[in-house]
Order: C-alpha cells, then sequence, then structure tokens
C-alpha cells in the first residue's frame, strides 16, 4: 500500500528563472491547446453548436481544477497520491471499452469520449459530496478555518469518495447528453455500462493503496496489514501501534466483483433482446454484491437508526429502480438493434 507515489515540482527551470506548471501555468496552456483541437474536431464532424454541447462543461471543469491544484502543494511540490493515479487510470480504461463499444454500436468515438467525460467529472462531483456530506467532520472540524476546509474537500486525489453518490449526477449528466445527441438513454447505458464496472474495479486498487475501504480483522491467508498512518491501522493497531493487524482486503474483493460483473455484462450483450437489458443487469447485480461486500467492510458505521450501512440502504434502493427498470424494459423497451447486439 503506497498513498502518496511521488511529487510534481510546482515549476520547472527555464532561463534565469522558472515556468510554473500549475494554476496559470504550462498545464493550463497544454488544456488550451487540447481543447481548441477537440473542439475543432467535432465542430468539423458535428458542428460549431454540437461541438459547444459536448465540450464546454467538461472542458471548463477541468480547466477549474487545474487553476486550484496550487492549493494542494504540501511543500514538496503536487503530491501524486495512489489513489488519484488508479482514478485516472480507471477514467482512462472505462473510457476506452467504451469507445470501443460504441464504434460497434454505430456511435461515434467522438461522442462517446464527451459523455466519457461528462459522466466522470459529474460522477466525481456527486462522489465527493456524498463522501463530505457523510464525513462532514472531517472536513468542517472545530477550528478548521474555511481555507482549510475548501482545501481538503477539493484534494480528491487523497481519497474519499462514495461510488454510489456518483450514480445521481452522472446519471443526470448521461441523460442530458443522450437527449441532446437523440441516442436512445437505454441503449447508450448498455454501451457504457461494462466501461463504468472496470473503471470501478480499477478505482477500488486505488483504495486499496489508500487503505480506505477496508474489512475487519480477520486470519485468512491473504489477509493484509496496512502501515501506520492509514485509517485503518489507527483503528485496528496491532500491540506495538505501528501497522494494522490483519483484515480482509475487502477492496480488492470489490474489485474483483467489478471486473467478474464487466465480463459477465459484456458475455451478456449479445444474448439481450431488448435495448437497457444490458444495464439492468449490472443494476441488478451490483447492489447485490455491495450489499454481501458490507458485511466484510466496517468502515461504515450502521445508517438512519438501521442495522444497515448508508451503501446498504442505497442499495436496496437500486434493487428497488432494477425491478421497474426490468418491468419498464419488458413493457415498451425497443429491441436492441444495432446499439447492443454484437458488442
Amino acid at each position: 500500500m503506497r498513498s502518496t507515489l511521488f511529487h510534481l515540482p510546482m515549476s520547472i527551470p527555464w532561463g534565469d528563472g522558472s515556468l510554473p506548471l500549475f494554476g496559470p501555468g504550462l498545464l493550463l496552456v497544454a488544456w488550451l491547446v487540447a481543447g481548441a483541437i477537440w473542439f475543432a474536431r467535432v465542430a468539423r464532424r458535428q458542428g460549431a453548436t454540437a461541438a459547444c454541447r459536448q465540450i464546454a462543461v467538461p472542458w471548463g471543469v477541468v480547466a477549474v481544477m487545474i487553476g486550484l491544484l496550487p492549493a494542494l502543494d504540501d511543500g514538496q511540490g503536487i503530491p501524486i497520491r495512489g489513489y488519484g493515479a488508479m482514478l485516472l487510470t480507471a477514467a482512462a480504461a472505462g473510457t476506452w471499452l467504451s469507445i470501443n463499444r460504441g464504434r460497434r454500436a454505430g456511435i461515434d468515438a467522438d461522442a462517446v469520449l464527451g459523455l466519457a467525460t461528462e459522466v466522470f467529472l459529474w460522477g466525481l462531483v456527486g462522489a465527493r459530496l456524498f463522501y463530505v456530506i457523510e464525513y462532514r467532520d472531517q472536513f468542517f472540524a472545530a477550528g478548521m478555518s474555511l481555507s482549510e476546509s475548501l482545501r481538503n474537500v477539493i484534494n480528491v486525489a487523497a481519497g474519499g469518495l462514495v461510488v454510489f453518490g456518483a450514480l445521481p449526477t452522472a446519471a443526470v449528466a448521461a441523460w442530458r447528453f443522450a437527449r441532446w445527441h437523440g441516442i436512445d438513454p437505454l441503449r447508450l447505458a448498455d454501451v457504457i455500462a461494462p466501461g463504468l464496472l472496470v473503471g470501478l474495479a480499477i478505482g477500488r486498487i486505488g483504495c486499496f493503496l489508500n487503505g480506505c475501504c477496508y474489512g475487519g480483522p480477520c486470519d485468512l491467508p491473504w489477509a493484509v496489514s496496512f502501515p501506520a498512518g492509514t485509517e485503518v491501522a489507527a483503528r485496528y493497531p496491532q500491540a506495538d501501534g505501528g501497522a494494522s493487524v490483519a483484515v480482509h482486503p475487502a477492496q480488492l474483493y470489490a474489485a474483483i466483483d467489478a471486473a467478474l460483473l464487466a465480463l459477465l455484462a459484456m458475455a451478456f450483450t449479445p444474448l439481450a433482446r431488448r435495448a437497457g437489458e444490458v444495464f439492468a443487469l449490472v443494476l441488478t447485480l451490483h447492489p447485490i454484491a455491495r450489499l454481501l461486500l458490507e458485511e466484510i467492510r466496517v468502515d461504515e458505521p450502521a445508517a438512519l437508526g438501521t442495522p444497515l450501512s448508508i451503501s446498504q440502504l442505497v442499495s436496496l434502493v437500486l434493487l428497488a429502480l432494477a425491478v421497474g427498470l426490468w418491468w419498464w424494459i419488458v413493457r415498451g423497451a425497443a429491441p436492441p438493434g444495432r446499439a447492443t447486439a454484437g458488442l
């Protein structure tokens, strides 16, 4: 487990001085150039209006994030966390898979890339807000200044996301995107569902590196001990007060679960008879798996006066939504056609 992989310098030498990398620096300039190229490419194929709709929000959000990066300087530079690195890897892998599935479904790669960017960014916002609300005492403790609180809130790379919190914001972003581009939302959901799961699997490896989302003590051969300084080590320290006692690697269980579910979703795709069935399968099985995994995880307390964690309660809500989705699909959804068959 390695929370911080390395540090990026805040600037690079240039002549007798230096050039800033973050904030109003070289990274922002590079993003401006990349955005211009992206806009020109989409505008050439779909028109300037479609390009603005597809690019403006994700481009602007990333630009703002780049501008805020100097706030994360810990004196050694910008820390590159294992969690953040896996998060970006997850986004890239999930997007790559979705683009390939989209091409086979007749959906333009630029459209899938735009969708992936929006879903990732808005999902990130929702997942972070959920975590901040659930653990608000960590971010707005007594004696903590507003600037400290905001710095902690935006420091996503250090860990602290709730996957279920991403669902509302990501779903709204995907629905809006599908509406703008005239794509059936259910067909689009079928295309991206396996990519979301691949991203989740890689993201859980980031949780493992960070030492969050941990399981309880156990004596199984594959039990792991987390180093001093992690949350699990503080909760379950060894007698000498250093590393943690051996615990379930619940993060890796979740990663394996998501990877297997992604493979199942891809294998089921050619068998789907109606649009939305691939996504409905994922929406059914993932909450069930999460309900069971929460019995191993011990990082979330019981919520709302029940013996269940907040994630288990949300899982029950998702299962109810899955039942409704299956009913909707069986009653009126279109056949999968080119949008899902054979992906």
